[in-house]
């Protein structure tokens, strides 16, 4: 997905993965269930980096990348008609390979 939107500094836009319909024994969910968030998704923007005494760190991230975040972390926002999240670097648990 290509996207305009570019994140500042040390923030990454992430579309999240979609919700899960069934649980982990199998069942169905209603789509009224009480779902838990996504903590798993694929890196749309990343921002330049963070400024750390007076030197630019970029980020170690990249488009297309599939990773880990934290449960309740970023914000979530609309591009383009797509749920997103936009969130700081240092939410970012893992990278999946």
């Amino acid at each position: 997905m290509e996207t305009k939107l570019t994140p500042r500094h040390d923030r990454v836009l992430v579309k999240p993965d979609a919700e899960q319909e069934k649980s982990a024994g199998g069942i169905m969910l209603a789509p009224s269930a009480n779902k838990e968030k996504p903590q798993r998704g694929v890196v749309v923007s990343v921002g330049t980096g963070k400024t750390i005494d007076g030197k630019l760190v970029p980020i170690d991230l990249s488009t297309g990348m599939k990773i880990l975040f934290s449960k309740f972390s970023g914000t979530e926002v609309k591009v383009a008609g797509e749920d997103m999240l936009v969130l700081r670097d240092e939410d970012i648990i893992a990278i999946e390979d």
